[in-house]
């Protein structure tokens, strides 16, 4: 009897540590993901694309979201499967690229989800057909029983009858969608195919787990019983809803013997971030969110934007933050859950970025960490986030009227609408610069964050662990990282004569010769006039537009309505990216006193778009920011030139030789 007992036991604790690691979401899970694609970034995201970038990604990210991966009969983005088993040349590369990346991706520390995409199916011909797949010896293949009776409101099932071809007896257990077939989850057949295509991904392709594409579709029990069957580690649905407590009523549900088995989309802490910007209202960050809630914040997956809510086109703009790009960032990137960064703004921001991703591990913040709100208005919000190791102040919205108290904080981090500080408890040093790879020289802030005032840093950049006698700086000095090398940087807090606090930073830099600053000469500034250039990127391929304003008073130059106005396509700079121009027409949005706005933003036609500029007038800006100024010309009044070169007007337009009045040939300027 008690050999029974034991094996019993054995039993019950075997089943017990299965249990637990199918249970959605790691707890107090520290890990940052990002959401390695946009829609139709064929381009950017091919699997050897983003393999080549594995080494620096992992600096800052532990998981990465792809597209599904499987062929989809043509150009995808996934969203339309066909193949689960068999066929993995898809719209990002081959399966041997694919299963290179992956594995690449693991050997630097990143886990990659998978886009499982499980709620309908294509169909190989007609309605009905599904692709025959064999698999590990088994054939695997979906009927038209496996589709629901209601699919598609019902144009299904009048199809069926037309054919002579039976559907499943079964409705949908969830929101119909008549993309494609349905596919019914309370089929033993469905049942079979998913858990065995599940458990190929994790095993075969290496996945670290699921991201599972519209699950209003079916019933939350069905990512339960596929999650408790294949044991991913990672689990996150995308239950889209606006409203908290939907969205906890679904993790509620993937409840296998009471325990969840998947994290979710925090849906409603996007919609609280971008309805505090649109309303430059920042009390609003105070809405209510999966994350908010301390019982389910492990749960919450946390982002600002992504491929359904990107401005994609003027045809399909979507639903995009429109501007504070970096403040929404640093907000989701301080508070707990686990953030997920869209791949847009990381190839915007990727220095910002590094940088709030450093600061929430400098303090510890993970999942389930818990806040304080210190200040909630319209103008400033304020929280106090505790992690493992310290507290990190966050502040968002007109930052100057918050003076956090000295003697408890160390600012860190700043930029429009957002700071960091760092308890001084924490007792660290901290650099300005994340580990990762960088374009140029590079200049890091070191700062002494102790309650011992006068701290001094002391480091080293060949990777030795600094003494009492190495290098010694005040705190806010700066340490240059040379172009084209490979640095370690460790540095540390000097108190005493004894170091602590270390930190370490790995820095990779690469020469930027293709993109340094080089005025045009076509660029001109006429006398009197209101204007800024921009230096677009390449892969900013639509009309550049302008939108510039003034907090005080409240004032816009560009319109009023986003993504402002039309800028002028003047020619190309020597690195061969396109130069615009913005003049501003004389015209204000409520005819305040200013002359010329305080703040600019380029952008895409919307999308992507640069952080907000202060406005110099003859401003020449890029992506990254100011990158000189162009002069007012004056003119020289004469009736001929002895040039051929191209007439341009004060606006920067070309026109013909024959153009009478003020213009600027040659990079002079003329009267005739």
């Amino acid at each position: 009897m008690k050999k029974i007992n034991i094996v019993w036991t054995l039993l019950l604790m075997v089943l017990c540590s299965t249990t637990a690691k199918a249970q959605g979401w790691p707890a107090n899970y520290d890990g940052v993901m990002l959401q390695g694609f946009y829609w139709d970034s064929y381009a950017d995201t091919r699997w050897t694309k983003l393999e080549k970038q594995a080494k620096d990604l992992a600096y800052t990210f532990n998981l990465i979201w792809v597209p599904q991966s499987g062929n989809c009969g043509g150009t995808s983005m996934g969203y339309d499967d066909l193949y689960w088993f068999t066929n993995y040349d898809s719209s990002f590369g081959v399966k041997e690229e694919l299963l290179s990346m992956i594995k690449t991706f693991k050997d630097n520390g990143i886990g990659t989800i998978a886009d499982v995409v499980i709620n309908h199916r294509r169909n190989t011909t007609g309605w009905f057909t599904f692709p025959k797949e064999t698999y590990n010896g088994v054939t695997y293949q979906l009927t038209s029983t496996d589709i629901c009776a209601d699919d598609d409101g019902g144009a299904t099932a009048t199809e069926a009858k037309k054919q002579g071809v039976t559907l499943s007896s079964n409705n949908d257990t969830g929101e119909g969608w008549g993309g494609m077939r349905d596919l019914d989850h309370k089929s033993q057949n469905v049942q079979t195919n998913v858990k065995a295509y599940l458990k190929m991904l994790l095993g075969d392709f290496g996945y670290a787990g699921f991201r599972y594409d519209m699950v209003r579709g079916y019933s939350a029990e069905y990512t339960g019983m596929y999650n408790a069957d294949s044991k991913p580690t990672y689990s996150v649905g995308e239950y889209w809803d606006g409203q908290a407590n939907a969205v906890k009523n679904w993790i509620n549900g993937t409840k296998v013997n009471d325990v969840i088995q998947s994290a979710a989309f925090d849906f409603p802490f996007r919609y609280t971030v971008r309805d505090a910007i649109n309303n430059s209202n920042w009390q609003m960050l105070r809405n209510a969110s999966v994350m908010a809630d301390v019982n389910y914040r492990r749960y919450a997956v946390t982002f600002v934007e992504n491929h359904d809510t990107e401005y994609r086109s003027a045809g399909a703009p979507q639903d995009p933050i429109k501007k504070d790009t970096l403040a929404a960032n640093a907000f989701m990137l301080a508070m707990p859950g686990t953030p997920s960064v869209f791949l847009k703004h990381w190839q915007a921001y990727k220095s910002d970025i590094r940088a709030m991703v450093e600061a929430r591990r400098a303090a510890g913040i993970h999942s389930q960490s818990t806040y304080t709100c210190q200040r909630s208005s319209a103008r400033v919000f304020v929280n106090d986030v505790a992690g493992t190791k310290g507290h990190l102040l966050v502040v968002i919205g007109q930052t100057d009227s918050h003076e956090a108290d000295a003697a408890t904080w160390t600012p860190i981090l700043s930029g429009y609408h957002y700071a960091y500080y760092l308890d001084r408890s924490l007792e660290t040093a901290w650099a300005d610069k994340g580990s990762g790879l960088y374009e140029g020289a590079l200049k890091v802030k070191l700062v002494a964050v102790s309650k011992t005032d006068g701290a001094q840093l002391v480091y080293t950049t060949d990777g030795s662990t600094p003494t009492a006698s190495s290098p010694k700086v005040n705190s806010g000095s700066y340490v240059v990282i040379p172009d084209e090398t490979t640095t370690t940087l460790r540095v540390g807090l000097l108190v005493g004569g004894q170091v602590k606090g270390l930190i370490t930073r790995v820095y990779q830099t690469e020469p930027n010769e293709a993109d340094k600053v080089v005025i045009p000469d076509f660029c001109t500034v006429g006398e009197g006039e209101v204007c800024a250039f921009f230096e677009a990127p390449l892969s900013w391929k639509n009309t550049i537009r302008c939108w510039a304003w003034t907090d005080n008073p409240s004032d816009n130059f560009t319109g009023g309505t986003w993504p402002g106005v039309a800028c002028t396509e003047l020619g190309e700079a020597h690195n061969g990216k396109k130069v615009w121009k913005w003049t501003w027409d004389g015209k204000k949005q409520k005819n305040s006193s200013a002359t010329q706005p305080d703040f600019i933003i380029f952008n895409n036609s919307s999308s992507p778009q640069t952080e907000n500029l202060k406005f110099v007038n003859g401003g020449y800006y890029t992506d990254e920011g100011l990158g000189g100024t162009v002069g007012i010309l004056q003119p020289t009044f004469i009736e001929t030139t002895a040039t051929d070169a191209p007439v341009y007007n004060l606006q920067g337009q070309r026109v013909s030789a024959n153009y009478r009045g003020i213009y600027i040939q040659g990079g002079k300027k003329y009267m005739k």
